[in-house]
């Protein structure tokens, strides 16, 4: 599963700068970037915010006497990428290219490309693909422009491109062929996929574990088991490729989809013998093919497994042992997994928490939903939207509208960072509560924040108008707000009007 990483901001204050003499923040780009026994390295890292110039930085170095060679300005860039800081990446390759003592590789144009667009976005990455002075070095590129139109799903600009990279000849590996099976399975072209697969053959392009994932997938969307049976004895027959848990996990998850447990449960049997103690993706991967059969076995059996596997065990793998067990119906086990990640979390992450209580609530466990919410807030937990909703939720469920009203209240706050919304169901029960007790002022500044958020629907307007015709209120200001809001009135709201 997806998950982000959770970066602490530094602080400029008078407690960084005691740190060190040396890590000073930098005032002026050009002229304090970097202190007597700094590297180019060091003054660049230094540069947190994007606004700040790492291309200043290293021409202020080379006007210094300091030389800035290939290999540094390529590791320096490099590791920037891995930390997510495209902007300052880019100006250093950028920086690089303009200069003619110093020579681009293949990779760094490649890379370039890469930064382009997630930067400024496909057209300009565009623009500098047929600027790229070399076949080897466009050959290299070619890739990171065929992944960011399969990322915007953008189906005929890859083809034409396909098109013309088989034009120019640099049709050569799987890679691309991969990337176009990627882009037509997420638009549900599958004939497409298979398409690919074929001119793979006819070119004689080899095939890698990937090629094969995608094809066994295709096969399974357009004719069933069968097919994908065959497309997998072929990939034993295929000495170039070795079958690994990957694609048996694959072969296992469509014979669940198509209701072949006994079979299933034998793939994942063989899949949990190619794993291996480096690399955990795999122990998850197939613990969650365990949770879809409700084989709680499967999942313990993977989770003790996962652990002789080296290096810590991560926020995102809790989640997902915990999410699993929640799954299976254990929620006795998940507890004493949640409490193991707490013991050693270095920090809280609420989003953990968040599985537990979001399973307590669903079960009509309120108390021990509200016992645990009480509690993380003790260990420094800091509330996100989620939780605001679980409580939400699980409180109107059980009657509890007081508290529910306060979670929509601080979940409402919330709106504004992210894109969350609540529930139809869940904003007509409160309507329906304020309406049932009374609450007209309530009922009115509650519709109100509907409407500026734009959730407001024709139930929640019908049990506004209902409560201002019993209170012999005017209702000109709803009416203005449903036509804000391009609700058309029904017989029922004009009879009240």
């Amino acid at each position: 599963m997806a998950i982000r990483s959770l970066f602490a901001n530094l602080k400029r204050s008078t407690t960084w700068r005691s740190l060190s003499s040396r890590a000073s923040l930098v005032n002026s780009v050009t002229k304090r970037s970097t202190t007597k026994d700094d590297d180019l390295g060091t003054s660049i890292f230094r540069l947190k915010f994007p606004r700040r110039s790492a291309t200043a930085v290293i021409q202020n170095w080379v006007d210094s006497g300091h030389k800035a060679s290939s290999s540094e300005l390529r590791f320096i860039s490099r590791t920037l990428l891995k930390s997510k800081r495209y902007k300052h990446a880019l100006e250093i390759l950028t920086w690089m290219e303009k200069q003619n003592s110093l020579l681009m590789s293949a990779a760094d144009h490649a890379i370039r490309l890469e930064l382009i667009i997630k930067v400024h976005g496909l057209t300009e990455a565009e623009e500098y693909f047929t600027c790229i002075p070399n076949s080897t070095s466009q050959k290299a590129a070619c890739l990171p422009l065929l992944h960011g139109y399969v990322k915007e799903r953008a189906v005929d600009k890859a083809e034409a491109f396909m098109t013309k990279l088989s034009g120019l000849g640099l049709i050569v590996s799987c890679h691309p062929c991969n990337e176009m099976m990627k882009l037509y399975m997420a638009t549900s072209q599958y004939n497409k996929a298979l398409l690919v697969i074929q001119e793979m053959k006819r070119n004689k392009i080899p095939r890698n574990v990937l090629s094969y994932n995608l094809w066994m997938n295709a096969c399974a969307e357009i004719s069933g088991v069968t097919s994908v049976e065959m497309v997998y004895k072929e990939m034993l027959n295929d000495i170039n490729v070795e079958v690994g848990w990957s694609s048996l996990s694959t072969l296992a998850n469509v014979y669940i989809k198509g209701g072949l447990i006994n079979k299933a449960l034998w793939v994942l049997k063989s899949a949990e013998k190619k794993l291996t103690t480096c690399n955990r993706l795999g122990y998850f991967f197939l613990m969650m093919l365990y949770t879809s059969l409700n084989n709680k076995k499967g999942v313990f059996r993977l989770w003790e497994a996962s652990k002789a596997v080296g290096g810590r065990i991560t926020c995102a793998n809790y989640m997902c042992v915990i999410s699993c067990l929640v799954k299976v119906g254990d929620l006795v086990e998940a507890k004493r997994i949640f409490m193991e990640w707490e013991a050693n979390c270095l920090n809280y992450d609420i989003r953990v928490s968040n599985i537990l209580l979001g399973a307590y609530m669903r079960n009509g466990l309120t108390k021990e939903a509200e016992s645990l919410h009480l509690h993380t807030l003790e260990r420094g937990g800091c509330p996100n939207y989620k939780t605001w909703e679980i409580l939400m939720e699980g409180w109107v469920k059980s009657g509890n509208m007081n508290e529910a009203i306060d979670a929509m209240k601080k979940g409402f706050a919330m709106l504004r960072y992210c894109h969350w919304r609540p529930s139809e169901d869940i904003l007509l029960a409160i309507a329906e509560y304020f309406e049932k007790n009374g609450k007209f002022e309530e009922a009115n500044k509650f519709v109100r924040a509907v409407h500026h958020l734009g959730l407001a629907s024709l139930p929640l307007y019908k049990s506004l108008l209902r409560m201002h015709v019993t209170a012999q209120k005017p209702a000109f200001d709803i009416l203005e707000m449903m036509e804000k809001d391009k609700i058309v009135m029904d017989e029922n709201i004009s009879a009240l009007v």
